[in-house]
């Protein structure tokens, strides 16, 4: 018997309702169900949303919108549409796990404000390591917070170290001119490392670049331990991290503090102590230290690859700068931390490149206790994930918010809508710092070289983190 096409198209039309009737029920049955059973109360209320297939969840409608299309802020527009604002809060299954989207400035708020309810819920802290600062709680985390802060984000500091990473920067720039054509994220990569390695532990230039480059791709990777696998190659990595961390340490120890001429951040660890008077254990130094140059040296290289990209597509964005900037010296002379607290309009352009790049585009929390947030229920032992990408690229939040215009920074932004730092208690404790670091980069860009992009129209990849697909590539002189 010949079976027909319009027989196919009937037998499709008939499985289809009948499959998402199945993965309704699916998703019903694991996850709702079991917190209306818990809760005592058939009336509930998860906020609206879909749990997805089985197994991957939206992980499939997700990489869609990042990676195939290319329009990631589809993910959440495709929800606002279907299900409407619902308060900034949606349950979704992502990266593994039953999960509460917040989108909204004030449902952020809440949650990142509720460090009593909400732990960390970082997806690389086994590559990290469990005593980083940002996996710790309490007293702990505050003893740690409170010594990075001092040693990275106070006047005092920042001043030491505006003088200290000026060399290497310099002297990067002058290279890239001698090459003429460069791919700006892998040089700037470069001379981040090597800066945040100096001033971070007294990390000479070396062979260890690429290391952390693996460590944080596993971070931002789906955590499948399976060889070949980016996550794989990072927990690899950080075995060969430890190794090298380790020596560095004890070689510390062996020589004492008056080997030194500089008392640097890994110097105060190894000398921070507990209310007991107990100094901290090796393995929570190694994963503070590490932790820390993971975090400073990937996110100022994006944001600096993004500030060259702004640059060049913005030449009246650029005029105002080196106006704003002729009287400080050029050919490489320093500038210092409070000439970069009065260069306002250097700063507003420091503020919209972060605002734009995107570096942290999600922070993930786990709820330890059953959470309320207006009539809505975020369950305990769920994830959830503050979608700060879409809060920066919301109409109501920001005008026209995918242009660049500094210029939005001549007011102060909406309550809590910007995040580009996180929020709460647990903000990142080097924001200044990073701000700063951009700042000199941008000072000795614009007094000393013209460049123009190679790639003007350049695609994006959004995956692990947004940047064009050329990585910049940049024609460049000196002036």
């Amino acid at each position: 018997m010949e079976i027909t096409s319009g027989t196919w198209i009937a037998v499709l039309v008939r499985i289809v309702p009948v499959v998402g009737w199945a993965m309704w029920w699916w998703s019903y049955l694991c996850f709702v169900l079991p917190v209306k059973f818990r809760c005592s109360g058939w009336d509930t209320k998860l906020p609206a949303g879909n749990m997805g297939f089985p197994l991957v969840g939206e992980m499939l409608h997700f990489l869609w919108y990042f990676r195939v299309v290319k329009r990631p802020d589809d993910f959440i527009n495709n929800k606002r549409n279907k299900y409407g604002d619902g308060e900034g809060l949606y349950k979704t299954h992502l990266f593994g796990s039953p999960s509460i989207i917040a989108c909204s400035p004030s449902a952020n708020k809440s949650i990142l404000q509720s460090d009593q309810v909400f732990a960390m819920g970082w997806p690389g802290t086994k590559i990290t390591g469990n005593k980083f600062l940002i996996a710790l709680e309490g007293s702990s985390h505050a003893r740690i917070r409170g010594l990075v802060v001092k040693a990275l984000n106070q006047p005092d500091a920042l001043r030491r170290i505006a003088i200290m990473v000026q060399p290497g920067i310099v002297a990067a720039l002058q290279q890239w001119s001698k090459e003429g054509r460069v791919v700006v994220f892998n040089k700037a990569k470069k001379v981040t490392f090597e800066n945040i390695g100096k001033y971070f532990c007294g990390l000479e230039p070396g062979p260890h670049l690429d290391t952390l480059d693996h460590l944080f791709a596993g971070i931002t990777s789906a955590q499948i331990n399976i060889p070949g696998t980016a996550y794989h190659h990072a927990l690899q990595c950080r075995k060969k991290a430890n190794t090298f961390f380790a020596d560095v340490i004890n070689k510390r120890k062996y020589e004492g503090d008056a080997a030194r001429a500089e008392y640097d951040l890994l110097d105060q660890l190894l000398h921070l102590k507990d209310d007991d008077g107990k100094q901290l254990q090796d393995t929570e130094v190694l994963d503070n230290i590490v932790g820390l140059i993971i975090a400073g040296y990937e996110s100022t290289s994006l944001s600096i690859m993004w500030a060259v990209y702004y640059l060049a597509k913005y030449p009246n964005v650029l005029k105002k700068l080196q106006e704003e900037h002729k009287n400080l010296g050029r050919n490489g002379d320093f500038i210092t931390r409070d000439d970069i607290v009065n260069l306002q309009y250097t700063n507003k352009v420091v503020e919209e490149t972060i605002r734009l790049a995107h570096i942290s585009p999600f922070l993930f929390r786990t709820a330890k206790k059953d959470f309320e947030y207006k009539g809505y229920k975020i369950p305990k032992g769920w994830k959830v994930i503050c979608w700060l990408r879409y809060v920066h690229a919301d109409p109501k939040n920001f005008e026209d918010p995918l242009s660049f215009n500094p210029d939005r920074w001549n007011g102060k932004p909406k309550p809590w809508t910007n995040l580009i730092f996180g929020g709460g208690p647990r903000i990142c404790p080097g924001n200044m710092l990073g701000r700063m670091q951009i700042a000199i980069f941008i000072h000795h860009l614009v007094v000393g070289y013209r460049w123009e992009l190679v790639n003007a129209d350049a695609g994006m990849s959004y995956l692990p983190l947004p940047r064009p697909i050329d990585g910049v590539e940049i024609n460049i002189t000196t002036i």
